[in-house]
């Protein structure tokens, strides 16, 4: 059985909190892009589409990303 919440008649003390969240358009993260052609292999096209698909996103996006990190792992 579950206790009943007994509310008092108290003062209740409220503040105004500043906006302390960025922007939405400071969350977007705009790189320079160029475009290129690329030869994949079915089977990777394949596995990109169906993992985008599944997370609801751009499978060109994350083969994108999935360079960058390659990219961000090799240097020195």
């Amino acid at each position: 059985m579950k206790r009943s919440i007994k509310y008092s008649d108290e003062p209740i003390e409220a503040r105004v909190v500043s906006d302390f969240l960025p922007s939405p358009e400071n969350l977007i993260l705009k790189e320079k892009k160029t475009r290129v052609t690329l030869t994949l292999t079915d089977k990777s096209l394949v596995f990109f589409k169906s993992a985008a698909k599944k997370h609801g996103a751009s499978y060109q996006a994350m083969i994108r990303r999935l360079i960058d990190y390659y990219v961000i792992n090799q240097r020195v």
